[in-house]
């Protein structure tokens, strides 16, 4: 099931832009491997080499080629924006593109085009270059339509009253611009060069520091996406994500649990909030965004969120000189008062105590690395990030040789001397 974890923390100085938005994790539900036409039949075999041609034309820059199986009869505006979707692509870097069969959509409540009318389940599998190490594999509604003998493309959108949509990348939205570093590239649109330009900047160091704490294990490339609008950024990260609030998220569409490895990881950038960030807190927004990537396929859905978002704050601010007092200006406050009592619950990372609930996480890995130093805690992470809340307890227990209560404990004692 999808969990999405929001980080709203705010850099409350002078020379920190305060209110740092950063959100963390929409995983979308398990796809299908893909790895296997399941459809079988003259008309599947038909609309099978279709899609190959039109896969084979994208892939070696043949508009001609590509429109060539648009059905001349389709609505005149989807044509265009199949034209325009081809040239939008021209500058991605596409290691694979291909389409997939399984099974078909039940269509006979729809109002069809004359003749005949087929609509399968079609999935997109594409492999960005130098990002992807496995293909993503995403749902395409389309309409396919036979005239005299010979099958076409007819439309992405006639299935919506059904409730199939087809899945729209950067590219559905405008012309791509992709400027390529050492840890990856950013994908813009023209309007957004600024920005891009500012976040390659600090790409290669973030990868490298996430690196430094994570270790090597992971891809160590990272495509960061920058949507030109709101409908482009629901598209990529959700309704949830798409607000004024929220500098960027790191999203994923399939995480295999046997081989804890993540497809179409991306980090995606508000251009509005991310634009307005300091170059410290694009830095800091960054590294803990692409310590979410670096970890996703070690992590579990149910895992304990002071773990995951904590440990993403903790790598986000790490040597960037932060005082405690200006990164967890909430919990400075808090503590004021009264330390914590216990652990922030997932609840408390929705709602009012949200900003709260991330600053006292991520003094709980700052503590725990003071413990444990930074080896010890990447290895209580891989840990707990793996296991559900209830057994937090055990796993603590084990590594740590104290159980939550001792953690609680040991975290009032530093927060004291922390926010003396």
């Amino acid at each position: 099931m999808s969990r999405y974890r929001v980080l709203l923390a705010a850099l409350v100085a002078v020379t920190f832009l305060a209110g740092l938005g950063v959100a963390a994790v929409p995983v979308s539900p398990s796809a299908p491997s893909a790895s296997a036409d399941t459809v079988a039949s003259p008309r599947a075999d038909a609309i099978r080499s279709l899609l190959e041609r039109r896969a084979r034309a994208l892939l070696e820059r043949d508009e001609t080629a590509f429109t060539a199986d648009l059905d001349p009869l389709a609505d005149p505006g989807f044509r265009q924006r199949q034209r325009d979707l081809f040239r939008n692509l021209a500058a991605v870097p596409l290691a694979e593109w291909d389409y997939l069969l399984e099974g078909e959509t039940d269509v006979s409540s729809l109002a069809l085009p004359a003749g005949e009318s087929w609509a399968p389940n079609v999935r997109l599998s594409y492999r960005l270059r130098g990002v992807d190490v496995e293909p993503s594999s995403q749902g395409m509604a389309y309409l396919f339509t036979k005239h005299g003998g010979r099958w076409y493309l007819n439309s992405d959108t006639a299935l919506e009253p059904v409730g199939k949509r087809t899945w729209r990348g950067p590219w559905d939205f405008g012309p791509c611009q992709v400027l390529t570093g050492t840890g990856g590239f950013v994908l813009s649109h023209p309007g957004g060069e600024a920005l891009a330009a500012r976040v390659l900047a600090e790409l290669d160091g973030a990868v490298t520091a996430v690196t430094e704490v994570w270790g090597p294990a992971w891809s160590r490339q990272v495509a960061v996406l920058i949507p030109g609008s709101v409908d482009e950024m629901r598209a990529l990260v959700g309704p949830g994500f798409a607000t004024g609030s929220i500098a960027g998220v790191a999203v994923a569409d399939r995480v295999d649990p046997d081989t804890h490895t993540a497809r179409g990881q991306r980090v995606v950038l508000n251009p509005d909030s991310a634009g307005a960030l300091s170059p410290l807190s694009l830095g800091v927004l960054l590294r803990h965004e692409i310590t979410h990537i670096a970890a996703r396929g070690e992590t579990v859905d149910g895992a304990p969120m002071w773990v995951l978002e904590g440990f993403a704050d903790y790598v986000g601010y790490r040597r960037s000189d932060v005082p405690p007092r200006k990164a967890a200006p909430l919990l400075a406050a808090q503590v004021q008062r009264g330390v914590p009592t216990a652990l922030p619950t997932d609840a408390d990372f929705r709602g009012e105590a949200m900003e709260l609930a991330y600053q006292q996480s991520w003094s709980l890995n700052l503590y725990l690395a003071s413990t444990l130093g930074e080896p010890g805690l990447v290895r209580l992470h891989r840990r707990l990030a793996r296991v559900p809340v209830s057994e937090v307890d055990g796993v603590l227990l084990e590594v740590t040789g104290q159980d939550t209560a001792g953690l609680v404990r040991g975290w009032q004692d530093f927060l004291r001397q922390t926010f003396p």
